[in-house]
């Protein structure tokens, strides 16, 4: 594991005043070492009306699944394309630095991911993360675990594939398997499942360990908001992760497994606003941004919009 602590921003330069703002020229480094396990405890504390950006390099778990690598350059090739959006909100963000897996320490790598957005939450920050294959959802999810004591944590994933494959070791196909093991109390909404891309032992497992599941197609004739308005009734915080492959192979085709039909980017964008809506959102990771096999940089010109979207939702929430 490697660690990079802030990203090399730039962008498009139109002027000095605020009014040509853009996130390379209004994006701060985090104040602290977010790895330093007295961070979570002892460090300062960051505005709650803040977002702070965490990258995670990270393929090795798309290796191990035995999927398309390349993932490992995607929060740089987000965060190039973050760089140059204008900025309309007001509220502090922070660049939290990337966290890189070296080789095959994809656990390392968790450790590291885990004591960050734990620092970051804890700070008082709704911390986003790039990655990375969704690997990455493991070491998020366990880093707010554990600065947000007792509290009912639910998690919304948007994605074609459920993650709760069982195996050996750690992949891009276990991580919400390895939370469900690691937690008492375990709710999980998975939205946009493609059917004919999980076995029927996928959604055994689902309904075994009592997720609630939304297909694709489902999702035509369902009202995304009152899904999300149901998963985030009977929980404190929420846990949203966006699988860029949720998304049609048109839109992004920069992923491990592109989607021959997916869900639309604006129903997806439509989920994220509601998500934030119930004011509960703490964490966000956004996920497997293959840079190798995208086009036009289309995939990650949309990652970098929904951490712009996420962003100016939050605070238009936390105003309102």
């Amino acid at each position: 594991m490697s660690y990079s602590p802030t990203f090399s921003w730039s962008g498009r330069n139109d002027g000095d005043g605020p009014e040509h703002a853009r996130w390379f020229t209004t994006i701060s480094p985090l104040p602290f070492n977010p790895l330093n396990e007295q961070s979570a405890t002892s460090g300062p504390s960051l505005p709650t009306t803040s977002v702070t950006i965490v990258g995670f390099a990270s393929d090795e778990g798309v290796r191990r699944n035995h999927g398309r690598v390349g993932a490992h350059e995607g929060p740089a090739k987000a965060l190039t394309a973050l760089g140059s959006l204008a900025v309309h909100h007001s509220i502090p963000t922070f660049d939290g630095g990337i966290i890189s897996v070296d080789g095959e320490d994809l656990e390392g790598g968790h450790q590291a991911l885990t004591q960050a957005v734990s620092s970051v939450t804890g700070a008082g920050s709704t911390c986003i993360v790039v990655g990375g294959g969704h690997e990455t959802a493991y070491g998020t999810h366990m880093g707010l675990v554990r600065s947000v004591g007792e509290a009912r944590i639910g998690i919304i994933n948007f994605d074609a594939h459920f993650d709760l494959r069982t195996a050996d070791r750690p992949t891009s196909g276990t991580p919400f398997k390895q939370i469900a093991e690691a937690v008492d109390d375990f709710r999980y909404t998975v939205v946009g499942i493609s059917r004919p891309n999980n076995t029927r032992v996928l959604f055994d497992e689902a309904e075994r360990l009592g997720v609630t599941v939304v297909t694709d197609d489902e999702l035509r004739r369902q009202s995304v908001e009152d899904i999300i308005a149901m998963a985030a009734r009977d929980v404190d915080i929420l846990h949203v992760s966006i699988d860029l492959d949720v998304l049609p192979a048109a839109v992004a085709p920069g992923v491990s497994a592109p989607a021959a039909v997916g869900v639309p980017l604006n129903t997806i964008r439509d989920g994220l606003a509601a998500c934030i809506h119930t004011n509960k959102v703490k964490l966000i990771d956004i996920v497997e941004l293959n840079p190798t096999y995208d086009v036009d940089d289309r995939t990650a010109k949309v990652a970098a919009r929904l951490v712009s979207d996420a962003t100016s939702l939050i605070e238009e929430t936390t105003q309102a």
